[in-house]
């Protein structure tokens, strides 16, 4: 007997050989609907192929130790380079509070096995910042912008059109960019901090970043369910903002996941499979805003 076609909602399930349960908001449907940006059809033949994949292809990744200069400030940063002489295409990478060290990088790894050249600039050792500052110093956001300019001067690159994921804090950068920068193709942040860190306390709680109502490329949100309920309500805010306006957005927020669910020490198996299928979920999001095909 021939077996009916399973329905596409459980499709994506089944090829990810996961029951996480996905937290949608009718955007995806809407931009799909509307020819846009039709991210839901994009994981279906995905799953664990890719990250076998992946891993085979973590082997491979080149990091260079490279540097920029913003006026008198010399900005050091790590050039993840997949396989292939490319051109790549290409993530500006913007770490959250914690700052630089091995935890980040892994977090990176897990981008560029996926076939993306990124550029992780530390932005805090140049201006003697410790880790998990509780204040914002605006020097930090051209300090991390011109990192956009350095992608362009790597061979092995394609920036003519730029993906920036955030951590964090990070996430706030990456709002900043989509907002200034017209190669910035799509953001992706991961618990990120959608509103300025320095702003007063009404505007953490019930207000957004202004510079998300100038964003006009898709948008993916990455969140566990149990995040800080403060840093999720700035989320589903700016996920709402770009909805209003037409913006392709999305919000992937994972049951049983808490703050900081892809790099914690005591990760439950529910985080570990979180941290999976969001670099996957990521990976297939920027590709499609980048127009680019793995190598």
């Amino acid at each position: 007997m021939k077996q009916a076609p399973v329905p596409k909602q459980r499709l994506e399930h089944k090829l990810l050989s996961q029951t996480i349960t996905e937290y949608r908001g009718p955007a995806i449907v809407m931009a799909a609907a509307a020819g846009k940006f039709p991210w839901r059809s994009l994981l279906i033949g995905t799953g664990l192929a890719a990250f076998a994949a992946a891993g085979a292809y973590a082997a491979e990744v080149t990091v260079r130790s490279v540097s920029y200069r913003n006026a008198d400030v010399t900005v050091d940063a790590k050039l993840y380079l997949p396989p292939g002489t490319g051109p790549h295409p290409a993530v500006l990478f913007v770490h959250g509070r914690r700052g630089w060290d091995d935890t980040t990088d892994a977090q990176v790894r897990r981008i560029v096995e996926h076939g993306f050249a990124v550029l992780a600039p530390d932005y805090h050792s140049p201006r003697f910042i410790p880790s998990w500052p509780e204040t914002h110093d605006p020097a930090t956001e051209k300090d991390v912008e011109l990192g956009l300019d350095f992608l362009k001067t790597v061979r092995e690159v394609n920036a003519s059109r730029v993906c920036v994921v955030g951590i964090s804090r990070g996430g706030y950068h990456a709002v900043l960019l989509a907002a200034r920068r017209a190669e910035v193709a799509c953001i992706v942040t991961y618990y990120g901090h959608m509103v300025n860190p320095n702003a007063p306390e009404p505007w953490q709680v019930y207000r957004y970043a202004p510079e998300i109502d100038r964003i006009n490329v898709p948008a993916l949100f990455i969140v566990g369910e149990e995040e800080f309920e403060v840093r999720r309500m700035g989320i589903r805010r700016a996920f709402y903002a770009l909805l209003k306006r037409g913006v392709p957005a999305e919000i992937r927020m994972y049951p049983h996941a808490r703050r900081a669910f892809d790099f914690r020490n005591d990760p439950r198996e529910e985080e570990k499979l979180a941290t999976r299928d969001a670099a996957l979920w990521a990976a297939q999001f920027m590709r499609q805003a980048l127009g680019a095909t793995k190598q």
